[in-house]
C-alpha cells in the first residue's frame, strides 16, 4: 500500500468455480450454486474475507476492471455478523450510502459501480461478531501461461 507492505485487515482466500484442478470445499459450492441460481450470472470466481471482529477492515476502493468481465455484476454474500459498508460516490459531491450487510444477505454491485464509486468496510468500535463475505465475480478465461483472453462471454 503506497509503496509498502502491510498486514491485510482481514483474512482472504480465493476459488476459481468450475476449475477441475482446485475445486473448492464443498460450503462454498453450495453458496456458489445458490447465488447463481438467484442471480443467473454464471460467477467463475470467489473470493473470500473473514472480518474477525470490528477491527478489521477494507479500505475504500473499486475492484480493478481489468480482473472483470465489463458488463458482468459482483455478487456479495454475507454471513455471520452485520458489518455496515460505505458506498461513496468518486466525483463531488460525493454523497456516501451506508448499508448493513445482515447475515444472508446478497448485495449485487453493477460494473458501473466499479467505475463510478468505491466501496469499503470501514472498522468499527462497536460490538460486532465475526463475518464472511464472499464476493462472487466474473473474470476473463486466461490462457495456459496466465494471460487474458480477449474474447466476451
Amino acid at each position: 500500500m503506497y509503496d509498502r507492505e502491510v498486514d491485510v485487515p482481514r483474512l482472504t482466500a480465493h476459488f476459481d468455480l468450475g476449475s477441475d484442478e482446485a475445486a473448492p470445499p464443498e460450503a462454498i459450492r453450495q453458496a456458489a450454486e445458490h447465488v447463481i441460481g438467484a442471480t443467473g450470472v454464471s460467477f467463475n470466481s470467489v473470493g473470500l474475507n473473514f472480518y474477525r471482529d470490528g477491527r478489521d477492515s477494507v479500505a475504500p476502493h473499486n475492484d480493478h476492471l481489468d480482473v472483470l468481465m465489463e458488463g458482468f455484476p459482483i455478487a456479495l454474500l454475507s454471513l455471520g455478523g452485520t458489518r455496515r459498508m460505505t458506498i461513496r460516490a468518486k466525483e463531488p459531491p460525493r454523497r456516501a450510502l451506508h448499508i448493513d450487510l445482515e447475515p444472508g444477505s446478497l448485495l449485487m454491485m453493477s460494473y458501473a459501480t466499479q467505475v463510478h464509486y468505491t466501496h469499503g468496510i470501514p472498522k468499527t468500535s462497536d460490538p460486532v461478531g465475526p463475518r464472511i463475505s464472499l464476493a462472487f465475480r466474473v473474470k476473463p478465461a486466461r490462457t495456459a501461461a496466465g494471460e487474458d483472453v480477449a474474447g466476451r462471454y
